[in-house]
């Protein structure tokens, strides 16, 4: 008998105490409801658990900002879901939220990963996006989790903000190292539609930096980490050996996972894709939410989209038996030519000159690819 495959688990948290000005995910400022949050949770949990059989082999707290709840809701959403030994527990927190005996309290409870929403050191930039914390509350933090004996965490940093230049990055970047932190996730400013940012931009009262700057400031990021033993294996993300989110990890080589919680989305070990209501009241009276099950294709474009990014890359045989697609050759022939792809034995993946146009790459391989007959 074969075993299940192991899959993990995603639980949003609908609150924050500020909507950052960049951010365009199912978030709220309104007072927390925690007790209709869990009891929705658990009643989620009930409709999924028969497609997630055995133990989470990892869960991932995001949001939102689950670091806004108290203990003793946290320990009640920690018991919903059983968690395999050694499961990797992963909880997003913000500067401003933590305390000393907070993370001793989630050490207690289980937690080991702390993913931390510093965004930037720079207090002109943390005024900029709205950040609920100064830059020193964000050094504070960091020394804090330092000291709580945690088995590793991450710093998440946007780059390419509107007026920053390459000099400024150079500054956050040495910030960051100073922090010698395991992992660090980097991230590109995107504006998404409907943010104030993004309203700021097309009014033209903000410009974003020039692409050659938007590149330096990527393969400058891309060098020092390197350098200070910090590793690219995603596109956005830099870790130590040892030091992986093996949570997101696995989801980028195509691995399942449940989404619970208001407008999170899940992808069942059979296929089927989830998706929760993002309205806390219509979430609670149809836990169930959407279930989308991808055409061939569909899946196929979903199987690029989650392993190109990662530095293994597609595995083609994957891609064969589980999709029913390959990729006309030509396509990937001229990438590999330009630099820009490699095959390694089944896989193909992003050279170091493909990361940083990951996602055009991406584009070229999905309109590659065609049914088998």
């Amino acid at each position: 008998m074969s075993a299940a495959p192991a899959w993990g688990a995603y639980v949003h948290t609908p609150w924050c105490r500020l909507h950052c000005p960049y951010c365009n995910f199912n978030v709220s400022t309104r007072t927390p409801q925690w007790a209709a949050w869990v009891a929705g949770l658990r009643a989620e949990w009930a409709l999924r658990q028969p497609h997630h059989p055995g133990e989470a082999a990892t869960v991932y707290l995001g949001g939102g900002t689950p670091s806004l709840a108290p203990p003793e809701v946290l320990a009640d959403v920690l018991s919903i879901v059983p968690r395999a030994d050694g499961a990797e527990l992963t909880i997003e927190a913000n500067p401003g939220d933590l305390t000393p005996t907070r993370l001793t309290t989630w050490r207690e409870l289980g937690v080991h990963r702390l993913s931390l929403g510093v965004q930037t050191f720079n207090p002109r930039f943390a005024r900029l996006l709205a950040r609920g914390h100064t830059a020193r509350q964000s050094r504070e933090l960091v020394a804090m989790v330092r000291e709580a004996g945690l088995s590793t965490w991450n710093v998440d940093i946007i780059f390419a903000l509107p007026g920053q230049t390459p000099a400024d990055f150079e500054a956050d970047l040495h910030a960051i190292l100073e922090t010698d932190p395991p992992h660090v996730s980097l991230y590109g400013l995107t504006f998404e539609p409907g943010t104030p940012l993004t309203r700021a931009r097309d009014l033209g009262r903000i410009a974003s930096p020039a692409e050659a700057d938007w590149r330096r400031m990527y393969d400058r990021a891309v060098d020092a980490l390197e350098s200070a033993g910090i590793h690219r294996y995603e596109v956005s993300n830099f870790a130590r050996p040892g030091h992986r989110s093996r949570h997101n990890e696995a989801t980028w080589r195509g691995g399942h996972y449940v989404g619970l919680g208001p407008g999170a989305h899940g992808f069942m070990p059979d296929g089927t894709r989830t998706v929760g209501h993002a309205d806390l009241d219509a979430w609670r009276a149809d836990p169930g939410g959407v279930l989308e099950r991808p055409t061939p294709g569909g899946a196929a474009i979903d199987l690029v989209l989650s392993t190109l990014r990662h530095v293994d890359g597609l595995p083609l045989d994957a891609l064969s038996e589980s999709t029913s697609h390959d990729l006309h050759p030509a396509p990937v022939d001229a990438l590999i030519r330009a630099g820009l792809l490699v095959q390694r034995g089944n896989n193909i993946a992003l050279t170091d000159a493909g990361f940083p146009v990951g996602d055009g790459v991406v584009a070229r391989i999905c309109e590659a690819l065609r049914p088998l007959p």
